[in-house]
Formats: C-alpha cells, sequence, structure tokens
C-alpha cells in the first residue's frame, strides 16, 4: 500500500489505535518521520527546512487544504525557515493509519516546493 494514495476521512471514535507491527511496517515509508510521545499520546512529528518564513506559510497553508478535504487536523508550529508538524488522531487519542496516510501526503506537498 502507497500510503500518499490512500484517501481517508476523519477517524472514528470507535477506531482502532496502529498496532506495534503496523508502525514497524508503514514507518518504513515515512523518512525523517518520528513517533514521539505528548501526555502519554502517540503522534507522528518531522519538522521541515524552508527558505524563510513566507515559505515556511506557504507551506502550512497547502497542509491546511489537505487537512480540510480529509477532515483530519494537525498541530502545525510556524517559525521562521522552519515548520513542525505533528499528526495523530484526536478521536482515539493515539495513532490510526490516518494518520501516516496524512504524514505521506504532507512529504509530497513540501517534494513540490
Amino acid at each position: 500500500m502507497i500510503l500518499s494514495q490512500q484517501h481517508i476521512t476523519a477517524t472514528p471514535k470507535d477506531a482502532t489505535r496502529l498496532s506495534i507491527d503496523e508502525k514497524t511496517v508503514f514507518m518504513s515509508q515515512l523518512p525523517g518521520w518520528q513517533i514521539i510521545s505528548i501526555d502519554t499520546i502517540e503522534q507522528l512529528y518531522k519538522s521541515y527546512t524552508l527558505k524563510n518564513f513566507n515559505a515556511a506559510m506557504t507551506f502550512a497553508n497547502k497542509i491546511s487544504i489537505i487537512a480540510e478535504q480529509c477532515d483530519h487536523h494537525p498541530r502545525l508550529s510556524v517559525e521562521w525557515a522552519k515548520l513542525s508538524i505533528y499528526w495523530w488522531s484526536h478521536s482515539i487519542g493515539g495513532l490510526h493509519l490516518n494518520d501516516l496516510v496524512m504524514a505521506a501526503k504532507t512529504d509530497e506537498i513540501y517534494n513540490t516546493l
């Protein structure tokens, strides 16, 4: 399965979190992404380096478009020449396949900048 080509919608509240095996298999498609824990909630994290603040804002705005289309929204932190992004499924308090799909879509957007 190619993650970036999957179509998703909001993660249902009764969805199952990713298993250790699923995380291991799919993370190989997400170079540079890390699974971190914030307040005991697993999240996907990656920081991107850009040319300047405007480029970081442009990237953030492009992510906001796919987030709205998929009804799946990240935490974005914009700084001068840097965008940090965190994907997780709020409804289940952890990681779902949707988060990995959105991370892959994020990488595709970055590669077109």
